[in-house]
């Protein structure tokens, strides 16, 4: 559905994306994940046809939409944006929020496909309603259902759930998912939550200055970051020294362990390796003791944080 090819974006002499290659299949839903700054919203944009790419291409559907030299309108592209404040219409209902796109549709189609869709993001009954008499979250599922409504090749999230409380931003995500899921729809998601990314994403890409470190499943992320700045963006861990012995062991301060022949490293080199919370494991018959210098109490679990001897 969407490919992007060494894609840059820049404003002025400022490069605000660099290089970026990506590929979302149909009914896919991706997400870009980074801190702020990072690129991912002007990355957004340019896929949704609101900035001119530098270098690179963009492809929807195999269709080229956006090149240095060629750049197609955002309302010819067949995508819809939900923007971070929603947008929405102060001055019309719901249903007249969720019915503009519809231009060639008829009044009784319209009014099946936004009573369809007010069904769909828990809001049956509402469409007479006006957004001011909404709260952020039922706001947030009218500009939903206002993006859908034309059947879009492609949906683009801003932020989509930057402005409501925590516990609401895990609830919608998961509905939110279940909704895209349900009409096969392919989106694209910005955010700098990583929970919310791994609430709604099968694929996601962490961005870090201008440029695409990661593009990846949720899982892979986390177990198998491919710097650094993955590693500590996403999740907890630390990092500890280790060196290569001459049985081709890692000795660190956790103790010493096997590590893959094929993974390069020579006898002496000195290296670190990522540690992530649920790779420790209390064993009273351990010979490798810790130092409890911190306590977080989490709800479902309680993180430890320990000090050990290094080596």
């Amino acid at each position: 559905m969407l490919s992007l090819n060494n894609v840059s974006v820049a404003y002025q002499k400022t490069q605000a994306v660099q290089n970026v290659t990506l590929e979302l299949g149909v009914g896919q839903i991706g997400c870009l994940l980074g801190p702020s700054g990072c690129g991912k919203t002007s990355l957004l944009r340019a896929v949704a046809g609101f900035e001119k790419v530098a270098e690179g291409q963009i492809c929807l559907r195999n269709k080229l939409v956006s090149a240095k030299h060629s750049h197609l309108e955002p309302e010819k592209r067949r995508v819809a944006v939900v923007f971070q404040d929603y947008a929405l219409f102060p001055h019309l209902t719901v249903e007249q929020n969720v019915a503009f796109g519809l231009h060639e549709h008829s009044s009784v189609q319209k009014r099946q496909r936004v009573t369809e869709l007010l069904v769909l993001v828990g809001l049956p009954g509402y469409g007479n309603r006006y957004p001011h008499a909404l709260s952020g979250g039922q706001q947030q599922r009218v500009a939903l259902a206002r993006a859908m409504a034309a059947k879009p090749d492609l949906l683009l999230l801003d932020e989509p759930f930057s402005s409501l409380d925590a516990e609401l931003r895990d609830e919608l995500a998961k509905e939110l998912r279940a909704i895209l899921k349900h009409e096969n729809t392919t989106a694209l998601m910005v955010t700098h939550d990583q929970h919310e990314a791994f609430a709604m994403a099968d694929v996601i890409g962490v961005m870090n200055k201008g440029r695409l470190l990661q593009w990846t499943d949720a899982y892979t992320l986390y177990h198998r970051p491919a710097n650094h700045f993955v590693a500590t963006f996403v999740g907890d861990g630390v990092f500890l020294s280790a060196t290569v012995n001459n049985n081709f062991k890692l000795n660190s301060g956790l103790g010493v362990f096997p590590i893959n022949p094929a993974s390069g490293f020579k006898q002496g080199d000195k290296i670190v390796f990522l540690v992530r919370p649920d790779d420790i494991i209390h064993d009273d018959e351990s010979k490798t003791l810790a130092k409890v210098v911190d306590r977080s109490f989490l709800g479902s679990h309680i993180l430890y944080q320990l000090e050990i001897a290094t080596r």
